[in-house]
């Protein structure tokens, strides 16, 4: 028999709710041959019939009511008000791609049309499109339990771009994930679609993800949540026979730039601002704005301290697991050791993860560069910079993160270009006067960065452009114009817009 386990209470650490088999080998094998045979079904339904396949999950989950709300608020500590804006971006981002579909140019075609004369070879005619890489291994996160998870970004994306999926649980919210995939199935069933365009498997352990990435069947893996977990991921793919792309999100502690104008504009109205992003959610966002540099000066020092009385005033909250408040309360107990740092705030007590405010020099910051790693809770590290030289010899020091943030006065961005340019080679977001908590869901969005954010800095986890981590390219070379796809036929009969010639026409 399969080992069990069971949904542990945020608040008590005990045990609750129905025990779930964990995924054992031949389980995860089948998973992935199903999605193997079923991806030829799939692959080649037209992209009006995948889109609705999307709407209707995003109905099916909303269909789910009050039940799906009060079951993740119980096995993560979220609120409800929470929980229902997330299935709410949850449903939203899988009708963006329904529409995305519905329109159709997302297939990238490129037509170069034969030139017969052309010396002294012709040129032959040639033509691409963008074509689904084949099943997908999904990792739900912990901290967005709808929308990064058994439905979230990474399984939209994948669906729309038409591969089929095995999505691993987290095992923090294991109820919560069986309630949204059984909404999954429901609608796979209603499309008439294979049972094997969707699997959910369950497991504790770290061996049931590795058993899926090393799956031959398995083309390409998204994943959200620790460094150590998508690192080992990434090795794991990259040691099979045939390795193939792991998109994991890592570890990001997005550094934020207080130039002087904006600490000018208002301290308090700025820290309590700032006190907000780092204390949102109990500070488990991806976003949360882990470090921040000032220069040396009055209204620096002032903002500083203000900060620390914000957040040292903040009450503690629960944080999803207890294993994660027992990692927050190390991670800050390990930073405070250094040498060269100033606590600004107490100590977390075991269970009672309160907001932690740590200040530095940059020098310290240079010699212990470990400061910048991310310390998964509402906690933030003040790096005080002497002079500009040593402002920007930091931000060269940094390594890749999701975001990178700039405050200040518009005419101060043309007096920092060397700043800017530093910061758009370690972020794949740069924001000016807004904290960078919270995550669009849009076309123009890149939920993404240089290593250690993510294992591939050319791509984004939200967005539309999501997608296309789970696509490739293929070239139809002389063929004959009726059998080419309708994407790519002259007569363009689904009117996308396409680039012909190096022109982009409809």
């Amino acid at each position: 028999m399969n080992a069990a386990f069971q949904a542990l209470n945020p608040h008590t650490g005990q045990p609750f709710g129905p025990a779930f088999a964990e995924a054992d080998s031949a389980a995860v094998a089948a998973a992935a041959m199903a999605a193997a045979e079923a991806f030829a079904v799939f692959a080649a339904k037209t992209d009006r019939q995948r889109a609705e396949l999307l709407e209707d999950i995003a109905g099916s989950i909303e269909h789910l009511g009050d039940e799906l709300i009060r079951t993740a608020a119980a096995e993560t500590a979220l609120p409800p008000a929470r929980l229902l804006s997330e299935r709410g971006r949850t449903t939203g981002q899988l009708r963006l791609f329904a529409q995305l579909l519905r329109e159709g140019s997302w297939v990238r075609a490129i037509i170069d049309t034969p030139l017969p004369a052309r010396q002294p070879q012709p040129r032959p005619a040639l033509c691409q499109m963008q074509v689904p890489l084949g099943p997908v291994a999904v990792f739900a996160a912990s901290n967005f339990p709808l929308a990064f998870s058994v439905m979230g970004g990474d399984a939209a994306s994948a669906l729309a771009a038409g591969c089929t999926l095995v999505v691993k649980a987290h095992p923090a919210h294991p109820q919560t994930a069986e309630l949204v995939a059984g909404a999954v199935r429901q609608a796979v069933a209603r499309c008439g679609l294979p049972a094997g365009v969707f699997t959910l498997l369950h497991g504790r352990s770290h061996q049931v993800g590795l058993e899926l990435v090393q799956q031959p069947a398995i083309r390409a893996v998204g994943f959200t949540g620790s460094f150590q977990g998508g690192k080992a991921l990434f090795d794991a793919a990259a040691r099979r026979p045939e390795p193939i792309p792991v998109y994991a999100e890592m570890s990001s502690t997005n550094p934020v730039f207080l130039l002087p104008g904006a600490l000018q504009q208002g301290i308090s109205p700025l820290a309590e601002a700032f006190a907000a992003s780092v204390t949102l959610g109990v500070g488990q966002f991806c976003t949360n704005p882990g470090v921040f540099i000032v220069q040396d000066n009055a209204e620096s020092q002032e903002f500083i301290k203000v900060l620390g009385e914000k957040l040292a005033a903040a009450q503690a909250g629960v944080m999803l697991t207890p294993a994660m408040a027992e990692a927050y309360q190390s991670g800050i107990a390990r930073q405070r050791q250094h040498p060269g740092t100033e606590p600004l705030t107490p100590p977390p007590a075991a269970g009672q993860p309160t907001p932690h405010l740590l200040k530095t020099d940059v020098p310290t910051m240079l010699e212990y560069p470990e400061l910048t790693d991310e310390v998964f809770g509402p906690s933030t590290i003040g790096v005080v910079a002497r002079s500009e030289a040593e402002l920007l010899e930091l931000a060269r020091s940094l390594s890749g993160h999701l975001t990178a943030t700039l405050y200040g006065l518009p005419q101060e961005l043309a007096r920092h270009t060397e700043l800017i340019t530093i910061l758009s080679q370690k972020a794949g977001r740069l924001l000016f006067n807004q904290m960078p908590t919270g995550v669009e869901v849009c076309h123009a969005m890149v939920h993404g960065g240089p290593f250690p954010a993510t294992t591939d800095a050319r791509s984004t986890s939200v967005g539309t452009e999501a997608l296309y981590r789970f696509t490739r390219p293929v070239c139809y070379q002389n063929w004959p114009d009726a059998l080419l796809p309708a994407a790519l036929q002259a007569a363009n009969p689904l009117q996308l817009l396409r680039k012909v010639d190096g022109v982009f026409i409809r």
